[in-house]
């Protein structure tokens, strides 16, 4: 009997002991699940390096595609030159049912400068071009540079000049194409509009970056005249 009761107390102990040794266990558990609980959740609640690092991404990604240079791409000056035409095309539409109500006289493209009076080979290539591609959108263009007369001589016959004695002093304009450069590391910046001779209103606008390689590409000089 006395064999039996201290079989039996000493089942207790070792059920009590085995009990607090996995009580324990499971609060050393539940204390490491609290913990690692803690932990996702404060990572989780601070998302703002992520955010920072995106952003810092797509800046640098921007700064790199705006020095882009293609080894090899068929753009032309010409066909930026057609995108600004058609810009000033749409607007010009609604301005005149007729296109062929507007005359307009094409200046040479200036540096945006103090003096707005200097201007180089790209000027002069973008006013060339922009006079043919109004005209091919069927809109009057005048070439105010053309004499009365053809000048003959030994050198060839010329009818352009530049000679304002030579030129008459009236024009059937009654629209001006004007524009500006500004230089940017990565190209040259063209705004045109078109003016009212008239009224000196604005009645269409365009405005295009010309990459640097597509100057290079076609051997443009920047230097003013």
């Amino acid at each position: 009997m006395f064999y039996k009761l201290s079989a039996i107390a000493g089942l207790t102990a070792t059920l009590a002991l085995t009990g607090c040794s996995i009580t324990q266990n499971n609060e050393h558990n539940e204390n490491i699940n609290t913990r690692s609980d803690y932990t996702v959740v404060t990572q989780s609640n601070q998302p703002t390096p992520v955010y920072a690092n995106q952003s810092v991404q797509q800046q640098s990604e921007y700064d790199t595609a705006r020095q882009f240079t293609p080894l090899k791409h068929h753009k032309t000056l010409a066909n930026y030159v057609e995108q600004m035409a058609l810009d000033l095309v749409d607007t010009l539409e609604a301005e005149a049912s007729d296109n062929n109500s507007i005359n307009i006289a094409v200046t040479t493209i200036v540096d945006l400068d103090a003096s707005l009076n200097k201007s180089n080979q790209l000027g002069n290539q973008l006013a060339e071009t922009f006079i043919h591609q109004l005209q091919k959108f069927g809109y009057g263009v005048v070439d105010f540079k053309t004499m009365d007369n053809i000048d003959v001589s030994n050198r060839g016959d010329f009818v352009l000049s530049r000679d304002i004695e030579k030129l008459s002093e009236s024009s059937m304009a009654n629209y001006v194409l004007a524009g500006t450069l500004i230089y940017r590391p990565n190209g040259v910046a063209v705004n045109t509009r078109v003016i009212n001779v008239h009224s000196k209103h604005i009645v269409a606008s365009s405005r295009k970056l010309i990459p640097l390689y597509v100057l290079n590409k076609e051997d443009i000089y920047l230097s003013s005249n």
